[in-house]
């Protein structure tokens, strides 16, 4: 008998003991670590091929003290190496754990390498060499408690791949978790009855169900092991399993009579499930249709089981989607599939509340680096008899939802006569929805401000459900177009904080000038709503005559200025990213030629630098920022004097500041400004708009001159 130690994910484990006991594994001990057991050669074979819950299978061939270097070499030392394989093979060291004297992974992996080519020296045989990426033979020591264990990687890694998915969705589910999701849903004690996966993506949970209600072995189709350059390796015993583990997996498909339902709203990650379910041989048990999980309906017959994994609401626009989803999936179960088990895999447990039913069982797993929960619920007439009760999204009892349509009927008139498609609707009008709201044309963008730490956790999620359900209803538009940000004071960081990576934009019009508008990718969308009347009085100012835009961002008040026919125009930003959006803005204009310049810099260096005049100058600093290309911090508050003197050797005789800021409370420094010969006149209440009259401190503008 061999010594052998299991590796699968948290949660799983109770439930590998369980397959183990089955596979005929002996001495079965389960520890944080993983589930140790013992086996003969043979029978650890069987274990490979027909493990659905394991990670890794390892063989233990030794173990010794590790309290420092020197001893964990010695304990290395003492394998004798070349008796499980031949200098020929490469080879690569895992190493698990650290200690006081031991205290990083590669370290302790160098220190058994070292002795085990010592090992091989030693015996008179030329050294293996190193492959960390595709070795002939893997080992994995595990320190824990000043104690090292020896382990050969005897399935080899990722013993989860079963080997028939080519592709996968956004967010695959690891076969060994599917498996452990489907014993706990119960489907497999009569797998006769019908079984849906309503989100089913690349398939993964349905393929596998049915491959575990045919005890088809998972292995037989994997083409490495990691004990194949063992030399302690049988091959005749291997083949002998294997045989047995294809013959019994052929006959298993033949007598199953299983049929399983997979539906999914997006037909090309169905065409990937439909793919994988072929190459599995499985694709005559699974019957795959594209259909809006909203629109699904029971045609599918009586007491089966709903099983799904969600996706969790983390990428954007996920979450709109995903609160109407289970809102109106909650109201159908109840309605349509009394006596159905629902089972569902979910790192975001606030959806689960939005189906108003009562589970009867949770299990705790992980899905890569997340905690999930697996919550299991039963339809009977006790939870449909709520679905009459389910009042609380009803907009007529939705403060938000009333003040939104408010909000809507006061904007009306005014966005028809100026034929404006960008706007704001909703800016945390009532304290307890925390959020600002934006149309930009056919989308919507819900801004969720950081709530306090005081403020309830679960109330906050709560009152956000209720943003994210009503506004795309109360505004017509649909889910799949409404995005949702989460916007936090940033401490010491760029204004511009980056979200996400979808490289999408969408192109707008405002008084006649066409922009590029990316809702998806920034917590700022390429376009500063508030500004909407300063881009109009620059632009006016500026008509014949020359303008400075410094902290130009996507260069919006550069181009009105341009359709407004100014003589030329200087726009500098920081950021090459923002700068290039600008010339995008002003090609979509079709405006080009010498007398519109971009320039690339630190604004406040630049202005120090710079010998041109300008009539018109603006700027819109950031509040803070201490960026990387910058040489030391800049606060509005502190240094606006500072830029404001600069500015003053840049503006020709007659010419005119405007200075703008996004900091609340912001104070102007009259007696430095009166000290420059200047005056300053505060015009933020005619800079700032109709959909902005509801925040008196969404930006602060002055408008500057030279005293005469």
């Amino acid at each position: 008998m061999q010594q052998f130690l299991a590796l699968t994910s948290p949660g799983i484990e109770i439930l590998l003991v369980q397959e183990l006991k089955e596979l005929q594994a002996e001495q079965i001990i389960q520890k944080p670590e993983g589930v140790y057991f013992t086996s003969t050669i043979e029978n650890a074979y069987h274990i490979c091929l027909f493990s659905r819950l394991a990670t890794r299978i390892l063989l233990k061939l030794g173990e010794g003290d590790a309290e420092n270097k020197e001893a964990l070499y010695a304990a290395a030392k003492s394998v004798n190496w070349s008796e499980h394989f031949s200098s020929e093979c490469t080879f690569a060291i895992d190493f698990v754990g650290v200690s006081e004297n031991i205290r990083n992974s590669q370290f302790g992996a160098l220190t058994i390498k070292d002795a085990l080519v010592d090992n091989f020296r030693d015996q008179g045989f030329d050294r293996p060499s190193v492959d960390k990426h595709d070795p002939d033979i893997s080992f994995q020591a595990r320190l824990l408690k000043e104690k090292v264990a020896l382990y050969l990687d005897f399935s080899g890694r990722s013993l989860f791949k079963r080997g028939y998915r080519q592709h996968t969705g956004a967010a695959p589910l690891k076969e060994h978790l599917a498996a452990a999701i489907i014993l706990r849903s119960g489907w497999l004690d009569d797998p006769s009855k019908p079984l849906v996966d309503p989100m089913c993506g690349s398939g993964t949970i349905l393929i596998e169900a049915v491959s575990m209600a045919a005890n088809y072995a998972p292995g037989i189709d994997r083409e490495k092991w990691g004990f194949s350059h063992w030399q302690g390796h049988d091959e005749d015993v291997w083949f002998e399993q294997l045989t047995q583990a294809k013959h019994a997996s052929q006959l298993g498909l033949e007598k199953l009579k299983t049929k399983v339902f997979g539906v999914d709203i997006d037909s090309r990650v169905l065409k990937t499930a439909q793919q994988n379910a072929k190459n599995a041989g499985l694709q005559q048990f699974i019957e795959f249709s594209c259909k809006d999980i909203n629109k699904l309906n029971n045609a599918f017959g009586t007491k089966g089981t709903f099983l799904f994994n969600p996706p969790y609401g983390e990428r954007i626009g996920e979450l709109p989607e995903l609160v109407e989803n289970f809102v109106l999936l909650g109201q159908k179960l109840k309605a349509q599939f009394i006596d159905w088990r629902i089972a569902i895999l979910t790192a975001n447990t606030e959806l689960l509340t939005l189906m108003k039913l009562a589970s009867f069982k949770r299990y705790k797993f992980k899905n890569g680096p997340l905690d999930c929960q697996f919550a299991l619920y039963n339809i009977d007439e006790k939870q449909a008899a709520g679905h009459s009760n389910d009042v609380e999204f009803e907009q007529k009892d939705s403060a938000f939802a009333n003040r939104l349509s408010k909000n809507k009927k006061n904007l009306k008139s005014w966005l028809k006569k100026e034929q404006i498609a960008c706007y704001r609707i909703y800016d945390a009008d009532i304290p307890e929805y925390n959020v600002a709201v934006d149309v930009y044309g056919d989308y919507l963008v819900i801004q969720e401000y950081a709530a306090p730490k005081t403020i309830d956790e679960a109330k906050v999620t709560k009152r956000l459900q209720e943003v994210i359900y009503f506004a795309p209803k109360v505004l017509n538009v649909p889910t799949e177009k409404v995005v949702l940000k989460t916007r936090a004071k940033q401490k010491g960081s760029n204004q511009y904080q980056k979200v996400s990576e979808s490289k999408q934009s969408i192109v707008l019009t405002e008084y006649g000038a066409k922009l590029k508008i990316n809702v998806w990718d920034y917590l700022d969308t390429g376009l500063f709503l508030d500004h909407r009347k300063t881009r109009q009085m620059v632009a006016k100012k500026a008509k014949g005559k020359s303008l400075l835009n410094l902290f130009a961002y996507t260069g919006s008040v550069s181009l009105q200025a341009a359709l407004h026919g100014a003589e030329s125009i200087t726009t500098v930003d920081m950021s090459n990213t923002y700068l290039n959006w600008a010339q995008d803005n002003f090609t979509l204009n079709n405006l080009s030629g010498h007398k519109y310049q971009f320039i690339q810099a630190d604004c406040l260096k630049w202005l120090k630098a710079n010998s041109q005049t300008f009539d018109i100058i603006f700027i819109d600093p950031p509040t803070f920022s201490n960026s990387k290309r910058m040489e030391d911090s800049f606060d509005v508050q502190r240094d606006h004097i500072k830029v404001i003197t600069d500015a003053l050797k840049s503006l020709s005789q007659g010419g005119e500041i405007i200075f703008t800021n996004n900091k609340r409370n912001f104070k102007m420094d009259s007696d430095a400004i009166a000290q420059l010969g200047l005056t300053a006149k505060n015009i933020s209440d005619i800079t700032r708009d109709k959909d902005f009259e509801r925040n008196k401190h969404i930006h602060n503008s002055w408008l500057i001159c030279r005293k005469s």
